[in-house]
């Protein structure tokens, strides 16, 4: 059974400005956690949320390490890397190293010798590659990342791995497909974008599946990760546990902003070609190409449930993007 009185709990989160960092914190905050919020930008505005105290930093000096790790029960790293800007003379790799590979490993060890109970690393479902074939990636698939910022994260796990080996900090990684929200950044935010645009879209013989997963069912999981003693030292997959088509993705949207999106077919062979000419290779398997994750393992071992099924979330995202929209 997870910890009575988890609330005790002082917990470090890095990357608190973001999209899933800022709703954990205020989640944890509402539960009487005592929170250590880490932003790179306090002069962003943040929700006063009692039990939640934002502090600025880079994290890149061993100084502002050490008083960061200081009395600290549990670190959620969340902040990481996920672009890198074409700039001439920067390797790709490399960058995505420094900050998720280096930078987390400094984190960690500094962590363990702070004596921090638990480390929470929030990896990438891309460690195990960009599509699946036969059947859906669970804990036990080989690894096989292909970007480079699944790479990078990859890389981190192994180190961090090698790091609890020695220590007696407790490990537990987390690979997450898509995330999704209204203030989800990336693809899902350009989405929601081209849905309320009612522009028309090339979807109509689209039979993918893909998994997603809520912020909200992200940061209930992140909680119970937290305190539950059947964490320790495991590595889980995360899903709504419905897999969906892109097709019904832009239906449930659609549906919460209260549009009708018109589909037109065209060939898979020639979007996938055009694709390609346009360097978009990525983008053409994330709309068109299956990822099934079967996230049992978080069910079984720690109780988890997602919150509601993926169309229904959807349609509420829609519904919500719709709402702000209209009053701006």
């Amino acid at each position: 059974m997870p910890n009575p009185d988890p609330r005790r709990s002082t917990v470090l989160i890095t990357g608190a400005g973001g999209f899933v960092g800022s709703m954990l914190c205020r989640k944890l905050g509402t539960e009487s956690y005592d929170v250590r919020a880490v932003v790179r930008n306090r002069t962003k505005e943040f929700s006063q949320t009692l039990g939640v105290i934002y502090i600025e930093s880079d994290l890149l000096t061993e100084r502002s390490l050490v008083d960061l790790c200081s009395g600290v029960d549990c670190v959620v790293h969340l902040a990481g890397r996920a672009h890198v800007l074409r700039e001439k003379k920067v390797d790709p790799l490399d960058a995505f190293r420094q900050v998720n590979s280096e930078l987390t490993l400094r984190l960690a060890r500094q962590a363990a010798l702070s004596g921090v109970r638990r480390f929470i690393f929030i990896s990438s479902i891309g460690v195990n590659g960009n599509k699946t074939e036969e059947r859906p990636f669970d804990e036990s698939s080989q690894p096989n990342p292909e970007a480079y910022y699944a790479v990078s994260k990859f890389e981190a796990e192994q180190r961090l791995i090698e790091l609890a080996a020695t220590t007696s900090m407790e490990l537990v990684i987390v690979r997450p497909p898509l995330i999704f929200g209204v203030d989800a950044p990336g693809n899902f935010g350009r989405l929601l974008k081209v849905v309320a645009s009612n522009l028309p879209l090339p979807l109509s013989n689209i039979n993918n599946l893909r998994s997603l997963v809520s912020v909200q069912d992200v940061v209930s999981f992140i909680e119970l990760a937290i305190h539950h003693p059947s964490a320790a030292g495991e590595l889980f997959l995360l899903s709504n546990g419905d897999d969906v088509s892109t097709t019904q993705i832009v239906r449930s949207l659609a549906c919460g902003m209260g549009k009708k999106n018109f589909f037109f077919f065209l060939p898979s062979r020639l979007l996938e070609v055009g694709a390609a000419i346009v360097g978009k290779t990525g983008m053409y398997t994330q709309l068109f190409g299956s990822l099934q994750i079967d996230s049992s393992k978080a069910q079984r071992t720690l109780g988890w449930r997602p919150t509601a099924k993926t169309c229904s979330e959807l349609e509420e995202v829609g519904r919500l993007y719709a709402d702000r929209n209209s009053k701006a």
